[in-house]
């Protein structure tokens, strides 16, 4: 599977809300899995999107054929974009699905990792941060994704902030000093997106 992350700085809220709806037409599109996001709870002209596709090989297929009369819709509303493509490597909990209708927020983490500190980080990633995560009340699913360049996504949904936030405030430093994270990552930056049902394709 492949996860698409799109991010855009929103100059012109109303008319990229509008846009984002017209995302629908990617319904019936081959290898389309489902697309939901919203708006950074921190960075209110910030949006995210997230995309998930069955393989490359179809998402290439939809970049050259629909992709640029969808996205005219949204031009001129934002003044910056940013795509991110990731490979699929394992769930956070168990069984995802790209579904958005049942969470309320999504936590989106993007670490660029050491090179000599890849096959360790994704271990503590499976070892230590999903087991924790997928024990925290609320965490309904999550995925792992990989990029070249050392690069990897966290996305988790969760049913509300306030779930979320219980799971955040006594763990994060625990979890992070027995992974040993800081001698892994070389950069990351994240962020809480506040879910806009009527952007779930």
């Amino acid at each position: 599977m492949l996860v698409k992350w799109i991010r855009c700085t929103v100059v012109d809220r109303r008319g990229f809300e509008r846009g984002q709806r017209k995302w629908a037409g990617l319904l019936g599109e081959p290898g389309f899995r489902g697309q939901g996001g919203g708006w950074s709870r921190g960075r209110p002209e910030v949006a995210h999107v997230f995309a998930f596709w069955e393989n490359r090989v179809f998402y290439d297929s939809f970049m050259a054929r629909a992709h640029d009369r969808l996205a005219a819709e949204q031009s001129g509303t934002y003044s910056s974009i940013q795509v991110k493509l990731f490979e699929y490597r394992f769930d956070v909990k168990t069984g995802f699905e790209p579904r958005f209708t049942d969470a309320d927020v999504v936590r989106v983490a993007h670490s660029k990792v050491h090179e000599d500190r890849v096959e360790h980080f994704a271990l503590m990633q499976e070892r230590v941060w999903n087991p924790a995560m997928a024990g925290s009340p609320g965490m309904l699913r999550g995925v792992f994704g990989e990029a070249p360049g050392h690069e990897f996504l966290v996305l988790s949904m969760w049913q509300s902030s306030a779930e979320r936030g219980k799971y955040r405030a006594g763990s994060i430093e625990r979890l992070t000093q027995r992974a040993r994270t800081e001698d892994d990552v070389a950069a990351v930056t994240g962020d809480v997106v506040q879910l806009e049902p009527s952007w779930t394709v």
